[in-house]
């Protein structure tokens, strides 16, 4: 399963939320402001990966941050996300 780490207390993490809820998607949140637990996990991600390195250049946090059941991350849920044609 899909797994999100995000607070809600970050705009994009709500919205993100919001359009992977409309979707019907299926993913588990882990508010990294909840616990020290799930900060340390989020933080263990983030400075091993070599896709947060903007995000460490530019003082953002880099959430939501999108855990596929491979592994594999992403800062892009609209990329996850079906897409209707234009009308």
């Amino acid at each position: 399963m899909l797994k999100i780490y995000g607070s809600m207390q970050c705009p994009d993490c709500v919205q993100c939320r919001e359009d992977l809820d409309r979707a019907g998607t299926e993913y588990e949140f882990v508010d990294i402001l909840e616990n020290l637990r799930d900060l340390k996990a989020f933080l263990q991600l983030r400075d091993g990966s070599a896709l947060f390195d903007g995000c460490r250049r530019e003082g953002l946090i880099g959430i939501p941050c999108l855990v596929w059941e491979d592994g594999s991350l992403s800062l892009d849920w609209d990329g996850c996300l079906p897409h209707r044609p234009a009308e």
